[in-house]
C-alpha cells in the first residue's frame, strides 16, 4: 500500500495531476475555442438573414414599380379612348329630297323668314315662310311627312343644325295657314328659343356640318319671306 506524502504539493505552473490541461487553456477543442466557433456561427446566420431580407425587399420593389408603371398607363389609355369618342365623324346632313317650310310660332315678326334664309344657306330646299295657327312655342318642333321618302332624313338634319330639336310625324291637318303645305315634306314650327338666331349659334360647337351630295333631279331653292 502506498501512502501519499503530506508534504508533497503541486507547484504553481506545474501540470495538473494526470497530465491534463487547464480549463482555461487549450486551443481547438478547449471551451474558449468552442465559444468563438459559436459566435462565428451566429454572425454567419445573422448575415445570411440580412442578405436574404434585402433580396426579398428588392424583389418587392421591382414588383411595385411594375404595378405603378401599369397604373400610370391606365389614365393615358382612358384619355385616348375619350379623345377618340369625341372626335368621331358625324353622318353627313341630308339637305335634299324634301322641301322645308318654316312656320312662325314664336310671335317674333319676320323670324320665320330669317330662319328660312339660314336653312337655305345651309343647302336645304326651302319654301316661303308662313305663320303657325297653333299656340306660341318656346322650343321649335320639326315635323315630317312619312309619305315622302327622304322627308324624315331631311327633318333629322334640320333638327340637328338647329341645336337638336324634337322630330315628329306631320299632324293632320298641319297647324298652319290654310292647313296645307303644298309640296313641302318638312315643317318647322319656330319657337322663341330659336327665333332670330343663326345656325352657327344653334349648332353644337363640336359638330362639323357636312352636307350630303344633292339627290339627282332635285334643285335647291332658297326663298325669303317675312
Amino acid at each position: 500500500m502506498t501512502y501519499d506524502d503530506p508534504n508533497e504539493s503541486t507547484q504553481p505552473g506545474s501540470p495538473a495531476p494526470g497530465g491534463g490541461r487547464s480549463s482555461r487553456q487549450g486551443i481547438g477543442g478547449s471551451p474558449m475555442g468552442s465559444t468563438i466557433s459559436i459566435v462565428i456561427a451566429v454572425v454567419a446566420v445573422v448575415a445570411g438573414f440580412l442578405i436574404l431580407r434585402n433580396i426579398t425587399d428588392d424583389g418587392g420593389s421591382a414588383d411595385g414599380g411594375s404595378t405603378a408603371s401599369s397604373e400610370s398607363t391606365t389614365p393615358s389609355t382612358v384619355e385616348s379612348a375619350a379623345t377618340s369618342s369625341t372626335t368621331s365623324t358625324l353622318p353627313p346632313l341630308v339637305t335634299q329630297g324634301a322641301t322645308v317650310v318654316v312656320a312662325n310660332a314664336s310671335g317674333v315678326p319676320g323670324s320665320a323668314g330669317r330662319m328660312t334664309d339660314e336653312l337655305a344657306d345651309a343647302g336645304f330646299t326651302t319654301a316661303p315662310a308662313i305663320n303657325s295657327t297653333g299656340p306660341q312655342l318656346e322650343q321649335s318642333i320639326v315635323h315630317y311627312d312619312p309619305s315622302i321618302a327622304a322627308a324624315q332624313d331631311v327633318a333629322n338634319s334640320v333638327a340637328r343644325v338647329m341645336g337638336g330639336l324634337t322630330v315628329e310625324t306631320m299632324p293632320s291637318p298641319p297647324p298652319v295657314e290654310d292647313g296645307a303645305l303644298g309640296d313641302a315634306g318638312v315643317l318647322v314650327l319656330l319657337g322663341t328659343a330659336q327665333s332670330d338666331r343663326t345656325l352657327e349659334e344653334l349648332t353644337p360647337a363640336a359638330e362639323t356640318v357636312v352636307s350630303a351630295p344633292p339627290v339627282a333631279g332635285d334643285e335647291t331653292t332658297g326663298t325669303t319671306t317675312g
